[in-house]
């Protein structure tokens, strides 16, 4: 087995500060300064700078005269923008998972489904997000492993949730968004590629919904 390279310095700090980025630690508005973030990681300016350049690309961040770097905030627009998107790549990932999901891949699913859903009946709400963005992913992945899913991967990493916003910690939703990942598994165990892409829809634009007024 050939052994991974070590992290750089600039790996380090930018897979730090995406981290903190995306699960809202650092929420959108702050400003970042690289002399700030440089004394708090460990590490002299430059890779900071190198990880800010990147966070950039990612469209985490934005830069202004005379204000330096600052996460972006996004207003309702763009919120509506990313749950659409999602709902229409992530719908069309289920579609064609049903055409072409293995027992395996089936199973495995099921797997995780039914660890929400014991995690949900010990009142483990604040897991439930990761595993249900998870089952996601695999869903898309198994539709679309050429392009759909690295995708759906990209779109997802680039919008912050705060753990506040999660519609998982809503204990009113929880039966309900289970209850639509059991139809998709239902769907897909059929082949029900018209149902598997109505439900995933319905779903995601539930959540952006609740995102909306949370």
């Amino acid at each position: 087995m050939t052994p991974r390279p070590p992290m750089s310095k600039a790996d380090y700090v930018y897979s730090v500060l995406l981290d903190e980025i995306r699960n809202a630690r650092i929420p959108g508005g702050t400003a970042l300064r690289a002399a700030a973030v440089a004394q708090r990681l460990g590490v002299s300016v430059t890779p900071v700078r190198e990880a800010l350049r990147r966070l950039e690309k990612d469209r985490l961040i934005s830069y202004e005269a005379h204000h330096g770097a600052t996460v972006i905030d996004l207003g309702a627009d763009a919120l509506a923008e990313y749950y659409g998107l999602r709902s229409v790549v992530e719908g069309l990932g289920a579609r064609l998972a049903a055409a072409r999901i293995t027992p395996g891949e089936l199973d495995g699913l099921r797997e995780l489904h039914a660890a929400m859903a014991a995690d949900a009946a010990a009142g483990r709400n604040d897991l439930l997000g990761e595993q249900s963005r998870r089952f996601h992913q695999r869903v898309v992945d198994i539709g679309g492993p050429a392009f759909l899913g690295a995708h759906a991967r990209s779109v997802r990493d680039s919008v912050p949730v705060p753990a506040q916003a999660s519609l998982w910690l809503d204990p009113a939703q929880v039966e309900r968004q289970l209850g639509a990942h059991a139809a998709i598994l239902d769907a897909l165990a059929a082949g029900d590629g018209d149902t598997a892409e109505r439900v995933m829809i319905d779903h995601v634009r539930q959540a952006g919904d609740f995102r909306k007024e949370h």
